[in-house]
Formats: structure tokens, sequence, C-alpha cells
């Protein structure tokens, strides 16, 4: 009787862990949607910039997974694994920023604005 509790406490923990990186990778792409909208549907003179698309998604979702996989390490107690997501976190951060993933098409106003 007791181990099939435990087993049953391991699948809840389990689907409960998904359930956390799945809502980071969400709020990853919804962090991105406003980038996207503007970069992709395009700016001045309908330019569009895809590097927000093949770059920038990509980024954000799996910063957002990086992100969930981070806090669900923590609330468990695995410090080694944190810091190794906080670590892939970092990284995509920087690649992120190396490459201006987010950087949608140029302003309609000019330099002067």
């Amino acid at each position: 009787m007791e181990n099939r509790r435990e087993t049953v406490h391991e699948a809840v923990r389990g689907v409960a862990g998904c359930l956390v990186v799945a809502a980071g990778g969400a709020a990853g792409m919804l962090a991105w949607a406003p980038y996207g909208r503007r970069g992709i549907f395009g700016g001045f003179e309908g330019e569009s910039e895809w590097n927000v698309l093949l770059l920038g998604l990509p980024v954000m979702t799996l910063g957002g997974l990086a992100a969930g996989a981070a806090l669900l390490a923590l609330v468990q107690g695995k410090w080694r694994r944190s810091l190794g997501a906080a670590a892939l976190l970092a990284a995509l951060a920087g690649f992120g920023v190396a490459f201006d993933v987010l950087q949608g098409p140029p302003s309609s106003c000019g330099p002067d604005c």
C-alpha cells in the first residue's frame, strides 16, 4: 500500500513539474508576442524583421523553459540543477543581447526621435 502511495506521489510531482516548465515556456512566448507583432507585420513602409521570429521566439521560449526548470529545481531543493538552469538562462540572455534578437523594424520617425 505504501509503495503505491509513493508511486502516485511521484507521478503527481512529475506532472506538476511538467506543468510548471510548460507555463514558463508559455510565458516566454507571451513575452515575445509584442515584439513579434511589431517585427513580423512590419513597421515603417511595411518592412519586416525576420530575426524577431527566427531568433527571438526560440530564445524567449527556451528562456521561459529554463526559468521554469530553475524554479522547479529550487522548490525541490536541488541546488545544482537550479544553478545549471540559471546558467542556461544567463547564456540565453547573453545570446539575445549579443544578436539583438528582439529588435524590430526601424522606427518610422528617423534618428531624431
